[in-house]
């Protein structure tokens, strides 16, 4: 071991406490970044095992070949195949048997009236399979149905609606269908599939609620008989199939289906998890930093000497970050084993919410574990690699000089530096968000603000600090006040780390406010009517409203206007577009199109209504032709008979109920517009809505307020998920505080025990650090929300450039004001340790400190 490796771990041992915070701050940022992986390895496996299990007797599958995706829309819809294709199917030599499969969309009505499910998983329905070795679910009470109205439900989705066997309940198909439970069933030995909840019916209600026509099915399941591949068995059926009709193995079928439920799903999962993951250990690279400048500055007589002594400039560098690389392998070492434990805390975490991921072991694999040590080992040495070379130019003359002055914040080259970075920003942010909006130049120009700022840091906390500290009076208050501005740069480097966290927890409140204040402006815009009847979904699940219930509320004497906005899928100019099918008559009274050019009367079963965005991309006009190619097969040509302005709530593309219907699978209605008639109150008009509506699976009724709120109560939820993930970031930053703090304590002994000798009380003494603490706080806490409020700018402009909808900006100053609030209440409780060992000094020792 050689000389500068022992002098390292000497002054490790012997200073230790010093890096309590940066091993903390590295072992929580690893922490949550293994976390994150083993979690995600853990459940892209689970439902691996789980669609394996489920699926493991069908060796092959029988579908349509023909399917548009819109995009957005992982499976796409595809056309269906004749039910009698498997008495045919049946017939092929190897097949063991065959059975058809319906698949369409039910939600079950809890015991306490509310939907089960619907908010974002889908909610399914389908025949129930007799054949135990085909069908994905297994009973586990009760029976098969085997009457009109009896159903089989996962055991998950029973729990959550507190329904047991021989429970009555409905089923929205979404006309409400009055289903009596005869079983519960499990999904590969789980309660169900996630969040997925599903009802299996008799055959015959299968076609009757959730086709468009009887002999038809989505698919065919296969057995094979003994001996009989799953390959052997494609390779035999496919030469019996009829034209646009494919046989695909039963493996590739569950893979397809794993990656559907759980490969989007956890890919963006893990990503949003992996984000906060880069924002934690980005303020750790600030706190981690800032604690090697302090100790290098507090060591420069001590490296001085060794200079002096004949050390060489490698070796002080060299020694600094053997002291970085010993404690980064301490904290990211324990980082993985707190990782693991994140990830077991998740797993119980998670159902306990209402989040029921397939239950199995966890998955530690080798880049869960490589991954983040190195990520946790090289942050640690890169944010320790400048102070280390600083402390290798030490001079040994520097041993003469009793202490240092640290300068830094005020020099002219970082000021140039840090203006020509925020310029840049300007100048790419600018055309970025306003002249040809692109949120890939605007998210350049995010990352060179932020640099912008970071720079700027020293340069501007002397002036932000005599600002921000100008009306604290007294003795106690204007020392803490000098002592912020004694080092620019070290108290920029310590604000940094908390104004990163701020900026983003900004930059999401403000985003968040945004999109709500975009909602609400769209509805305020776009829907004419009084009231809204919808389902509460978002995602893939609900089931829609029954097409029935706007024809309904028409007749209703407090009604002049109901129009059901259904859903439809074709292949325009050769990409998947969504189809708003309507009476579009209908529609132009309750929901506001803007400029319409030619009529919305007279569509026809031929007829189209474009929206102006979309008309302007193809070249479609009044009288223009366009091709729609359908699931079915077909295709057929459309006049376009009318080109409207705003399309928002109306969609792009409008076709009649009669046009659709030839193409259609399960018919539904997203949303009914409610216009009331003259003289009719709201209340009034609501409570007869309401009365109806009950009779049809009982969906919300809303008024355009409340719609626009409800349409945007997802936000909320995210805005709560990025707070509780950026309290780690924003903890960090407490620690780096701290630890700033408790350096400093320990660089000015001497000074505090002059201080004590004078008169200054203890309480005054706790006084004087904490408001120093505050002081970098706020610093930290309105450069993060400046930066963040302006990252969020530039967010909304450019989605709203780079995107066919009008995004609204909204500042919300409440919500800042909360932000800074906790900021300011954070330093004051980093602050609340250091200020009292700083009181606990015992005085003449502290005087006779050199």
């Amino acid at each position: 071991m050689n000389a500068s490796l022992r002098l390292s771990l000497s002054a490790l041992r012997a200073h230790k406490r010093r890096f309590v915070g940066t091993l903390t701050a590295i072992l929580l940022g690893v922490a949550f970044l293994t976390g994150t992986l083993v979690m995600g390895d853990t459940l892209r496996t689970s439902f691996d095992s789980l669609f394996g299990s489920a699926t493991s007797g069908t060796d092959a599958v029988v579908r349509s070949t023909s399917v548009v995706t819109v995009e957005g829309e992982g499976r796409g819809t595809r056309d269906s195949v004749p039910a009698s294709l498997a008495d045919q199917v049946a017939q092929v030599p190897g097949v063991a048997a065959a059975v058809p499969r319906i698949e369409g969309v039910g939600q079950l009505i809890g015991a306490d009236g509310e939907p089960i499910g619907g908010q974002g998983p889908p909610t399914l329905a389908g025949n129930w399979i007799d054949d135990a070795a085909l069908n994905p679910y297994a009973l586990a009470e009760g029976r098969a149905p085997e009457r009109s109205g009896e159903v089989v439900v996962n055991r998950g989705a029973a729990k959550t609606g507190d329904l047991a066997v021989g429970d009555t309940t409905v089923l929205r198909t979404p006309d409400p269908v009055k289903v009596t439970v005869v079983g519960l069933a499990t999904f590969g030995g789980e309660d169900g599939m996630a969040q997925v909840t599903y009802t299996g019916m008799t055959r015959a209600d299968a076609e009757k609620y959730l086709t468009p026509k009887p002999g038809v099915a989505s698919s065919i399941l296969v057995r094979a008989g003994p001996g009989t591949s799953q390959q052997e068995l494609v390779a035999a059926l496919d030469p019996v199939l009829p034209t646009g009709v494919e046989a695909i193995t039963g493996e590739r079928s569950a893979q397809e289906n794993t990656d559907l439920i759980s490969g989007q799903f956890l890919t963006l999962f893990t990503t949003f998890l992996l984000v906060f993951s880069g924002v934690a250990l980005l303020v750790s690279v600030f706190s981690i930093h800032n604690t090697f400048a302090i100790v290098v500055a507090q060591r420069t007589r001590e490296n001085a000497l060794l200079r002096a002594l004949g050390a060489s400039r490698r070796q002080i560098v060299g020694s600094t970050l053997v002291e970085a690389v010993a404690v980064g392998l301490v904290a990211s070492a324990v980082g993985l084993l707190g990782g693991i434990g994140v990830a077991a805390g998740l797993q119980a975490l998670f159902p306990a919410i209402g989040f029921a991921f397939p239950e199995g072991e966890l998955v530690i694999s080798a880049l869960s574990m490589a991954l983040p040590f190195a990520v946790g080992l090289l942050v640690c040495v890169g944010s320790a690699l400048l102070p280390a070379v600083k402390a290798g130019r030490t001079a040994p003359l520097a041993a003469l000089r009793e202490t240092a002055v640290d300068d830094s914040g005020a020099s002219r080259a970082r000021a140039l530096a840090g203006t020509g970075l925020l310029l840049a920003a300007v100048a790419v942010v600018l055309p970025g968000v306003l002249a040809t909006p692109s949120l890939w130049l605007a998210s350049a120009g995010a990352v060179l603000a932020l640099a912008a700022f970071v720079v700027l840091g020293p340069v501007a906390s002397s002036f932000a600090v005599r600002i921000l500290g100008g009306p604290l009076r007294g003795a106690n208050r204007g020392l803490a006040r000098r002592n912020a501005l004694r080092s620019p740069k070290r108290t920029a480097a310590t604000a940094t780390a908390l104004m990163i966290g701020v900026a983003v927890v900004s930059l999401f409140t403000v985003f968040g406010a945004s999109l709500k204040a975009t909602m609400d402006q769209t509805v305020s815009r776009s829907f004419a009517g009084d009231v809204a009847v919808s389902t509460p979904a978002f995602g893939a699940g609900g089931s829609g409203l029954s097409p029935r219930l706007a024809p309904a509320l028409a007749e209703l004497p407090e009604v002049e206007t109901a129009v059901g906005l259904g859903q439809g899928v074709a292949e325009i100019d050769g990409e998947g577009r969504a189809l708003t099918v309507t009476d579009p008559a209908a529609l132009a009274r309750a929901f506001d199109l803007g400029d319409v050019r030619g009529s919305l009367d007279g569509l026809g079963t031929d007829g189209i209504a474009v929206a102006d965005t979309e008309a302007d991309k193809a070249g479609l006009k009044p009288g223009s032709t366009t091709e729609l190619a359908f699931t079915d097969g077909s295709r057929r040509t459309f006049t376009v008979k009318a080109v409207y302005e705003q399309s928002e709530l109306a969609g792009d593309y409008v076709v009649t109920r009669e046009a659709w219907a030839p193409h259609r699978a399960q018919d539904s209605d997203r949303l009914v517009a409610v216009g009331f008639a003259d003289g009719v109150s709201e209340q009034a008009g609501k409570a007869a809505v309401a009365d109806v509506a009950a009779d049809y699976g009982n969906p919300e009724v809303q008024t355009r307020a409340e719609y626009a709120e409800s349409s945007a109560s997802g936000i909320d939820m995210m805005l709560t998920l990025v707070y509780a993930l950026l309290a780690l970031a924003v903890l960090i930053a407490l620690l780096g505080i701290a630890n700033t703090l408790t350096l400093a304590i320990h660089e000015r002994t001497r000074e505090l025990g002059l201080l004590r000798a004078v008169g200054q009380t203890r309480a005054q003494l706790k006084a004087m650090v904490r408001w120093e603490s505050v002081l970098v706080a706020a610093f930290g806490t309105v450069g993060g929300v400046v930066l963040g409020g302006f990252l969020g700018w530039v967010l909304v402009k450019a989605s709203d450039g780079a995107s066919d909808s009008a995004f609204a900006f909204a500042v919300p100053p409440l919500q800042l004001a909360v932000v800074a609030l906790v900021g300011l209440a954070a330093g004051a409780v980093a602050a609340w340790r250091p200020a009292r060992r700083a009181a606990r000094l015992d005085v003449l020792r502290a005087i006779a400190t050199e």
